[in-house]
């Protein structure tokens, strides 16, 4: 009788920890997560207060695409290694500063620092709200992954084209579709490190830095154009 007890016992005894140990690993990547997001919002806040304070000129739609790109790469080839955090700083930093000449813009507009700041409390309400309801009902937005991909694809041509042709309303409704897209990124991603889907925290940062980023800018361009921005 013990002998066939045994098993059981031990077997009973190994599951709860194998759970306990991917409930670890889970709240390890969301603890890391949220800790490198914080330091690099913070990172990219600096980079942006001082590109405005020297008034530093934006570097270019080229330049910039080149930049975001090329160091999104060297994120994903150094995510598994020190240099990876090191990648997720220059690139958050960079951003930062082509933020800079963009609030400049609007800081020398009527009611711009009031524009600014409606824009920043919208970003922080929208990712906390978000965050929030992900990690509290647990559900999984997986099946939202496709039709993300393909949305920001859409948009990001889209906006280029706003940008090279210079289409005023083409801009304004990319402007809203990011804010619709980067909210369901923020929960698609925010659920994929709870289920288990996403066990790299600097993979993690990374997506959920660009969405607040894409969305704390296009609702800048949003509340500019509803504040009289031409």
């Amino acid at each position: 009788m013990n002998l066939n007890l045994t098993p059981n016992r031990e077997q009973a005894i190994a599951l709860p920890r194998d759970g306990a140990e991917s409930v670890l690993a889970t709240n390890k990547v969301i603890r890391n997560t949220y800790m490198l997001l914080s330091l690099t919002l913070a990172f990219s806040a600096v980079t942006a207060a001082v590109s405005v304070a020297l008034n530093l000129p934006h570097p270019g739609i080229i330049i910039t695409l080149i930049g975001y790109f090329g160091l999104l790469f060297a994120v994903h080839k150094l995510k598994d290694s020190g240099w990876g955090i090191l990648a997720v700083f220059t690139l958050t930093g960079f951003m930062g500063y082509t933020l800079g000449p963009v609030i400049s813009r609007y800081l020398g507009m009527p009611n711009g620092g009031e524009i600014v700041m409606q824009a920043m409390g919208g970003t922080a309400a929208i990712f906390i709200g978000l965050s929030a309801y992900a990690v509290t009902t647990k559900k999984d937005f997986s099946f939202m992954g496709g039709f993300l991909m393909v949305g920001i694809l859409l948009a990001f041509l889209a906006g280029l084209g706003a940008i090279f042709f210079q289409i005023p309303a083409l801009s304004l409704t990319v402007s809203a579709a990011f804010v619709l897209l980067m909210s369901g990124l923020i929960l698609y991603e925010t659920s994929n490190i709870i289920h288990g889907g996403e066990t790299n925290y600097v993979l993690a940062t990374v997506t959920l830095f660009v969405s607040i980023f894409n969305l704390f800018t296009s609702l800048l361009q949003l509340l500019g154009f509803m504040n009289g921005d031409d």
